[in-house]
């Protein structure tokens, strides 16, 4: 399965404890998934489409615990899936569609007349706890999350953009999230790229078990990717040294060509010496080596002067 799949099985286990939670969380996927159709004589069918098996069963029991009626389950074809099934849930006149939309947000009275709303009703995320249920919901309806070994995201789909500043707006709400909305050839999607910002929001939503997979991966990355630049940095260090080393063993063969080691004093003339033979010892190296020892500093100042006097020569 996929990290999406396994997100969204963990999270269709999750019923919660109070009714307006229950009723938040029911609204969010019926706005996202859900779609309002006319039944004849004015009234209205409630279709909800889901392509995994988990989240339908999860809906039809919530439903039937809040609102107390059976919805009825179909099979349909899911083309965004290579022979996919989708799981689509009916709710009709007869299971009181037009009293559960209202109640939902979703159907209202505009200028004397029904009409479908087009972002969430404030009424229902009013509190902490409904807000993470409703964007429970509206993730269970259209969202996914990418593998995090692969790539950081998170998106939730929305046909509108009323409905995707509302999504926006929601998921801003919890600390240090901070939602961006792009334009999709069906629609909008609203998302997240940095990994901190996925991981909370897999917590916010519920999906303890999915946030601790996605925090380990997201540390075994971090611990790659610093490994990687401290080798970095390692190599620099070295090419760094080889170079400097190289130009100080010139410098001192162009005085010895010129004027011979005696016409060092002594002290540089025991660090040309030094030098020499040992060609590949770094600077803390040779200062062990001489006598007395000599502080990294005091090496790099005669070796300093020797490649000034090799200049003036």
């Amino acid at each position: 399965m996929s990290f999406a799949s396994d997100t969204k099985n963990e999270l269709a286990h999750i019923v919660p404890e109070k009714k307006c939670c229950m009723l938040a969380e029911i609204a969010g996927f019926m706005r996202t998934a859900g779609s309002v159709q006319l039944a004849g004589g004015g009234k209205f069918k409630i279709v909800m489409t889901t392509s995994n098996p988990a989240v339908a069963r999860h809906y039809k029991t919530m439903i039937k615990n809040y609102f107390s009626i059976d919805t009825a389950v179909g099979m349909g074809q899911d083309n965004s899936i290579k022979g996919g099934n989708s799981y689509i849930l009916y709710i009709g006149p007869e299971n009181r569609s037009e009293e559960i939309l209202r109640e939902t947000g979703i159907l209202m009275v505009k200028e004397g007349l029904n009409a479908i709303s087009d972002g969430i009703y404030d009424g229902l995320v009013r509190t902490k706890c409904c807000r993470k249920s409703y964007l429970r919901g509206v993730f269970l309806g259209t969202g996914k999350v990418n593998n995090p070994e692969k790539e950081y995201h998170f998106e939730i789909g929305a046909e509108r953009e009323v409905l995707a500043k509302d999504i926006r707006k929601l998921l801003n709400s919890f600390v240090d999230i901070h939602a961006k909305i792009t334009k999709r050839k069906k629609g909008y999607g609203v998302y997240l790229k940095a990994g901190e910002q996925v991981r909370d929001v897999i917590g916010i939503m519920g999906a303890s078990n999915q946030f601790f997979k996605f925090d380990e991966i997201m540390m075994m990355k971090g611990l790659k990717s610093q490994t990687y630049r401290l080798n970095n940095l390692d190599n620099a260090n070295i090419d760094k040294s080889i170079k400097a080393a190289e130009k100080q063993i010139k410098c001192i063969n162009t005085i010895i060509e010129k004027k011979g080691l005696d016409f060092l004093s002594a002290k540089l003339k025991e660090t040309a010496r030094i030098r020499l033979e040992n060609p590949d010892a770094g600077i803390e190296e040779l200062g062990r080596m001489m006598s007395p020892p000599l502080s990294k500093s005091g090496v790099n100042n005669r070796l300093r002067r020797i490649e000034e006097i090799a200049k003036e020569l």
